[in-house]
């Protein structure tokens, strides 16, 4: 799928993406909450995880679910229009999660909106990444880590099941996860990674 390819409609499907994936729902909820600018706390990340650790459960659980169906929304936004758009929404949401225009550029990790665009295009290898992830957090307790190998995971089985476009649409998807974690995965090779459940932020 060529830019030269695109329709209106792609474009305009990849603008929405973009809108809908920028919206910042952990920065947003923890201040409406009364707890201030989730970027002044910890790491500074304005994702679910890192809402977790700093603010409370049901806060988290509501901002992954947010970010989630924010990718999700955007791929069946675009289906509308055809595959093309669905995948160009899709790649505009996750890209607007991790730079978003209204706060500099620097947005989440990414990994709930890789979930909802993978959940919007195909939903069984959404399972399967939710599976592996579950998996590998219950054996070392590292969200990071589970996030790294699930994402590794779903596009080799794209690639495994045919669908080429999707599959290398998640490999970039997944280096631009992984450029996003260096550093948790620096924490996970010195062994300082914090675990599902510490306090440490």
């Amino acid at each position: 799928m060529l830019a030269a390819d695109w329709s209106l409609y792609d474009l305009l499907a990849l603008a929405a993406g973009y809108l809908l994936g920028s919206i910042p729902f952990g920065l947003i909820l923890t201040k409406l909450a009364g707890h201030g600018d989730l970027r002044d706390i910890g790491s500074g990340n304005i994702g679910a995880t890192h809402v977790l650790r700093t603010w409370n459960k049901a806060l988290a659980a509501l901002t992954l679910l947010l970010d989630l169906l924010q990718g999700a929304a955007a791929v069946l936004i675009g289906a509308r229009s055809g595959q093309d758009a669905a995948i160009l929404g899709g790649l505009g949401a996750f890209l607007g999660h991790l730079f978003p225009v209204w706060l500099g550029f620097r947005g989440g990790k990414g990994v709930a909106t890789y979930i909802g665009v993978l959940l919007g295009l195909y939903w069984p290898s959404a399972i399967a990444f939710c599976v592996i992830w579950l998996l590998v957090a219950l054996i070392t307790r590292y969200s990071s880590l589970s996030a790294l190998v699930a994402s590794a995971a779903v596009p080799c089985l794209l690639f495994f099941i045919g669908g080429t476009r999707i599959a290398v649409l998640f490999l970039i998807f997944t280096v631009l996860l992984y450029w996003r974690h260096a550093d948790n995965i620096g924490r996970l090779l010195r062994g300082e990674e914090g675990r599902i459940g510490a306090k440490k932020v």
